[in-house]
């Protein structure tokens, strides 16, 4: 996965008349966000934003492993992320006061098609934890927020 130096910028358009179904644009390619219908007002009509952070990792995790193999000359087949998301408590706080504190914790698991070593395996696993968006996870990443009024 090729870092770039550009600013990345993509639009968000929650229109009016909507509860919460919201158009994600990024170049030429449009996306459908909403809350699921157990939140009042969600309709269910495209994922939730968590669905789209998994699906950034997932994504950059599976083309940074194939990137890898290719240059190492690796026949890999298919290959397929599942991902999970929950709120946990921090194992040394376990016996915090403040029972909200929690942390998030997202679980990735790489299934690979083919025949590839244990070696590989490793090496693999290694380099899945590599890619641009897990390490801007794991960074501390900081947000300007502006707003406009128009």
């Amino acid at each position: 996965m090729a870092e770039s130096t550009e600013k990345k910028i993509v639009h968000v358009h929650l229109p009016k008349e909507e509860a919460f179904k919201t158009t994600l644009t990024a170049g030429k390619h449009e996306l459908v966000s909403d809350e699921p219908t157990t939140v009042e007002g969600g309709q269910n009509l495209g994922a939730d934003p968590y669905d789209y952070l998994l699906m950034s990792l997932g994504t950059c995790t599976v083309m940074t492993v194939k990137m890898y193999a290719q240059r190492k000359g690796w026949e890999i087949g298919d290959m397929y992320m599942e991902l999970r998301h929950n709120k946990s408590h921090v194992e040394d706080c376990k016996t915090c006061e403040d029972p909200s504190s929690k942390i998030d914790v997202i679980e990735k698991e790489l299934i690979i098609k083919g025949n590839i070593s244990d070696e590989q395996k490793e090496k693999l696993l290694e380099i899945s934890k590599k890619c641009p968006v897990h390490r801007t996870l794991l960074n501390e990443v900081r947000i300007e927020s502006h707003i406009s009024i128009q």
